[in-house]
C-alpha cells in the first residue's frame, strides 16, 4: 500500500500498536511525539519519527505541509503514565485543552496540508465538566471541517498495555490492541461522517455499527 497515513501521538497506549499495525500493512506511516527522548519508539515500530507539539500551530502545519498524509489519526492524549489514578485530577484539564485546542491546530494543519481524512478518538461514556466540552470540541472539529472526512472513533475503557490495567471490568472495557484495530479498519472501511463505538459487548454502549461495517472484532490481539 502507498498510502500516507500519519498518528498523532503515536507512543500512547493506542498510538504504539497502531503504528505497529499499520507498517506491517505496507503503509507510508509517521507518528509525532512532543519528546525526542521517544522518536526511537516510534522508528522501531516501522514509523517515521515527527517531534512536535500539538500546541505550536506553526510548527506542526510545518510538519504536516511537508509530509502531506492522506490520513491522520488523532490519538493525542495528555494522560499521566500508566493513567495514575492518583494524578488523573489534574491531568483532567490538560488532556481537554488537547482536545478543543490541540483538535483545532491538528485541523487547521491537516487543511494546510491537503489531508483527506481525519479519525478521531473520542469516548463512549458520559463525561462531565471540562472533559464534555473537551470532547464535543474534538468530534465538532472532526465531523465539521470540510472538506476534511472526518470519523470519530468512542472508545472503552482502556486495558492493556500502557494502561495500568492488565485485565478488563467495568463499564466498557477496551484492550489497547483491539482500539488500534478499529483505527486500521475505520481508515480501510470507516464512512465518512460516521461515529463509532468501540466497545466490548456492554448495554451502556452497543458496537454493533462498528462490528458490522469495519468488521472490528474485539478479541482481536496483537500477540
Amino acid at each position: 500500500m502507498s498510502a500516507r497515513i500519519l498518528v498523532a501521538g503515536a507512543t500512547g497506549a493506542v498510538g504504539k500498536p497502531l503504528v505497529f499495525l499499520l507498517a506491517a500493512q505496507g503503509y507510508e506511516v509517521w507518528g509525532t511525539t512532543r519528546f525526542s527522548d521517544k522518536a526511537r519508539t516510534i522508528e522501531d515500530a516501522g514509523a517515521s519519527a515527527i517531534v512536535v507539539d500539538v500546541f505550536d500551530a506553526a510548527a506542526l502545519e510545518r510538519a504536516l505541509t511537508s509530509v502531506r498524509p492522506e490520513t491522520i489519526v488523532h490519538q493525542l492524549t495528555d494522560l499521566p503514565a500508566g493513567l495514575d489514578p492518583t494524578r488523573m485530577a489534574e491531568a483532567v484539564p490538560r488532556n481537554a485543552r488537547i482536545r478543543t485546542e490541540g483538535t483545532r491546530n491538528l485541523v487547521a494543519a491537516a487543511l494546510a496540508a491537503g489531508t483527506r481524512r481525519l479519525i478521531s478518538q473520542s469516548i463512549a461514556w458520559r463525561a462531565q465538566g471540562v472533559t464534555a466540552e473537551g470532547v464535543q470540541a474534538l468530534e465538532r472539529l472532526t465531523l465539521e471541517s470540510p472538506p476534511l472526512e472526518g470519523i470519530v472513533l468512542r472508545y472503552g475503557r482502556l486495558y492493556g498495555p500502557g494502561t495500568g490495567r492488565e485485565a478488563g471490568g467495568g463499564e466498557m472495557p477496551l484492550h489497547v490492541d483491539a482500539a488500534a484495530s478499529a483505527a486500521l479498519l475505520a481508515i480501510e472501511k470507516g464512512r465518512a461522517g460516521m461515529i463509532y463505538n468501540i466497545v466490548e459487548s456492554d448495554a451502556a454502549a452497543a458496537s454493533d455499527k462498528a462490528r458490522r461495517e469495519l468488521g472490528w472484532d474485539p478479541c482481536f490481539r496483537l500477540h
